[in-house]
Parts: structure tokens; sequence; C-alpha cells
């Protein structure tokens, strides 16, 4: 059944904690996309420590400062404060800054203060990044605390919190952006075999609160059933939650997701699915870029100017709930989940395929496989008919690897091997002082080969070699 849990956060865990150990006044920024467990990693890291947790609202300044004014209270043992009524967030800060029992506190250790969904504060006031400008540097730069700002909206605490152009520009003294957990992660929450924890990964990915969803005693394709498919469930309507949160006009956002998650990906293809004209597909497709929904890319060796480029979405749930769920809500509403889970099931082997490259493309660039290689570069690469599921540059050594991903069992490798090399001739880069290797990543090979330049990957090696 559905459980609370924490798992890993290691690293995120080690670096509040050294900035919250420091003799200096800290302000962390840290964000990272919705459900991917911000305020699970804030209360983690609150526990045993003397601090503030604030959730914010869309409901105004007035309505915030009273309930943070309430909180504080709580905080310093002194109830009045959150009757008090403050003409704005500076007043509130400097009345509590000047409070006798916070005071004392802030003598003693170093306090946390935590704003957590802090783009809430600037959808209701645009002025309140420079309000809090104003508050760190005349009340809280010099004094024993440490702020952390947080939230989830990533163009807007890059925008208005991270960007140049914002008054807290260079304030920060730590950031992070948090990530879906890893791979290697999932086990800790299923008890799945090696290739069912990846087909649950291509599904909803590292975000502990999906996985959190899925029902440890049940199979892969009964979670599928009962989290996701069925009228009613949290991951039956958690996309469009989203994309209402996200866009005023969400309509047009989700022609375009359903058109790149069933193949369309360049620019004409999507505009000929979903009849929108060229430059409306472009303005939509660079705000989801900039909200890092969806991914670009061109060829690994391409020219950062090139034009043609291709579309993809960055998340996993995203992309199975407009392959999958997004068409065929007619039926699902009608109750025909069987039927709808059946088609899944004949279709999942082609879904699989491109998201086995997803997946190994990520353990890449974490360094949980081919970790003796330095890649400067690595991506898709193609041209005209050809395609290479991923090339890895090394600009130093001259080293380029070329790898191939087949969602298979018994793959020939040495037929692979023998493709890949046909159509590595066609990779124009360092072609007269490259040294060449090879990858193949499969779920298991019929013959194992030995070259030296090879390297084979089964999908039971993932499990070894993931991070931790």
């Amino acid at each position: 059944m559905y459980q609370q849990k924490f798992v890993n956060r290691k690293e995120e865990l080690d670096f509040l904690n050294e900035r919250q150990k420091t003799d200096l006044s800290e302000f962390i920024v840290l964000y990272g996309r919705r459900r991917v467990g911000k305020t699970e990693l804030l209360l983690k890291f609150l526990e045993n420590k003397k601090g503030i947790f604030f959730l914010a609202s869309t409901e105004g300044d007035r309505q915030n400062i009273k309930d943070f004014s309430r909180v504080a209270g709580r905080f310093i043992g002194d109830e009045n404060l959150g009757a008090l009524e403050f003409d704005g967030w500076q007043g509130f800060f400097e009345i509590l800054f000047k409070h006798k029992a916070f005071d004392a506190m802030l003598k003693k250790q170093k306090i946390v203060i935590m704003i957590d969904e802090f783009p809430f504060l600037i959808q209701s006031n645009k002025d309140i990044p420079s309000i809090f400008h104003k508050i760190w540097e005349l009340i809280m730069k010099k004094e024993n605390v440490m702020l952390i700002l947080s939230g989830s909206a990533v163009s807007v605490m890059e925008s208005e919190v991270l960007d140049r152009k914002s008054p807290l520009y260079g304030r920060r003294t730590g950031q992070w952006q948090l990530q879906p957990l890893f791979f290697s992660h999932l086990k800790e929450f299923l008890p799945y075999s090696i290739e069912e924890l990846a087909m649950t990964w291509y599904v909803i990915g590292g975000i502990p609160a999906y996985l959190l969803r899925f029902d440890q005693n049940l199979s892969f394709w009964d979670n599928i059933k009962n989290a996701i498919l069925k009228k009613g469930a949290y991951l039956y309507m958690e996309a469009e939650v989203l994309l209402n949160d996200e866009f005023r006009e969400p309509k047009n956002y989700k022609l375009i997701f359903n058109a790149i998650a069933l193949g369309s990906n360049t620019l004409g293809e999507i505009c000929n699915h979903t009849g929108l004209d060229k430059s409306m597909v472009s303005k939509y497709l660079d705000v989801l870029k900039n909200l890092h929904i969806i991914r670009e890319e061109i060829p690994v060796t391409a020219s950062r100017k090139l034009k043609k480029r291709h579309y993809f979405i960055s998340d996993p749930y995203f992309n199975f709930w407009f392959r999958y769920v997004y068409p065929n809500r007619i039926d699902l509403e009608a109750g025909r989940t069987e039927e709808v889970l059946e088609l899944i099931k004949r279709d999942f082997s082609d879904y699989g395929g491109p998201m086995f490259e997803v997946l190994i493309d990520e353990l890449i660039r974490t360094k949980c496989i081919l970790t003796h290689f330095s890649f400067s570069e690595i991506g898709r690469w193609w041209h005209k008919d050809m395609e290479i599921d991923m090339v890895g540059l090394c600009d130093t050594t001259k080293e380029i690897v070329f790898i191939e991903c087949k969602w298979q069992e018994k793959v020939n490798a040495r037929q692979v091997l023998s493709e890949l090399k046909d159509k590595a001739k066609s990779v124009q880069w360092n072609n007269e002082k490259r040294i060449e290797h090879y990858v193949i990543c499969a779920k298991s090979f019929k013959h194992k080969i030995a070259e030296p330049d090879l390297t084979l990957i089964e999908l039971n090696d993932l499990g070894k070699t993931a991070k931790k």
C-alpha cells in the first residue's frame, strides 16, 4: 500500500548540512520539478535543527505574512506574534529579528528559515525578489541564519531568483537543482526484477511521489492498471493537474505533447499532427523548453546553428501519459480499462525501445556506466536515413564511442556491431586521428563476443553498476 518513504538524497543532505555548519550567514536556492521531493528533503534536513519551515500559498502577501507570523510565533514561543498586523514582509522580518526570544536563539546556533514554493509569493507580487533582496541585505546578511528559498516552478526560480537580471542575483551562497532519483533507487520502492524496474522507470521515471503510488504487493501491470489507468487514480489525472497549474490555456500544449509522444519529432511533423501553424508551435516549444519539459536535439556532431531539430518529452511519466492515457480517455472514462491495458501491453516493446536509450543516456551522464570515458559531448546522431542511438565524443583524447541500444532478448551482438561500424563510417569527426570504441546495450545477448574496442552491457549489469 501507499506509504511515505525517504530514499537516498545523501549528496543533497550533505550539501545542506555543510552550509548549515559554516560560520557565515547562508542564502540557499533549492529548486526542481513538482513531486521530485523538495519538501521531504527540506523537512528531513530540518530534523534535529532549530528552524522555521513555511509553505507559501497564492493567497497574497497579507495572508502569507499572517501565516508566516503564526508559524514563527510558535517557533519562538510567542503566540502573540501571529496576532500582529505587519505593513509588509520587511516589517515582519524586522520585528522577528528584534524579538528577544529569536535574538537569543541566534546567539546560540544558526537558525534555518525555509520558504517552500517561493514562486507563489512572486505570482501574487512581482516585487517579491526586490523585497527579499532588501530583507537579505538589511536584516539577515550579518545574522546567524540560513535562508532557503525553494520552488517547483523551475522557470520562475531561474528567471526571478537566479538570473543575472534578478534583484536577488549574486546574493545566494549556494544553489541546488533537485533531480529525480537514480534508476538504482527504484529497487528500494519495489521488489521487482531488473526488467520490471526498467519498465517502471519508462513509465514514471525517478519521481518519488509517483513511485510511492505503486503498490509493492502488486505486479507491474496491475500497478499500471490501478495507479494510472483507473479513473480517479492519482496518476490518471496528475498530468492534467500539472498542465493546468502551469498554463492558462493548456489545450494546444496537450496537442503538442500528444504529437511528440506518438512519434512526431520535427517542427513540420508536429504542425501536421496538431493542425497548428508553425509560428504558434515554435512559440509553444520555446515555452516548454524553458520549463525543461521538452528537450530539443541536433546530431551530436552538428553545428549549434543547425535549424532542423528534433523534439522529445523529457519526463517519462508525461511521455507515457500522452502516448497511452490521453488518446484513450474516452475508453478509460467508460471503464474499459482492461482493453486499454491490453493495447499498452501489445505496444510496450515499441515504447520501451526509445526509453531504453533514454535510460542508458542518463546512466552514462550520471557516471553509472562507461565510467572510464570522459565525454565532452554525447547525444544522438543521424544523417539522411542513418541513425546511431548515441555517440560520445572526447575532444582531448580524440576518442569517439558509438552506442546502440536494443530493448530485446538474445541480441546478435556480431550483427549489430557490423551494422554499427558501417554507420560509424559516415560520422564526420576527426576521421583521420580518432580512436573508435563501440558499445552495445541489450536485455541480453545470444552470444557474448570479445573485441578490443567493444563493450557489451546487458540489462542485469545495470543493477550492479548503477550509482548508489
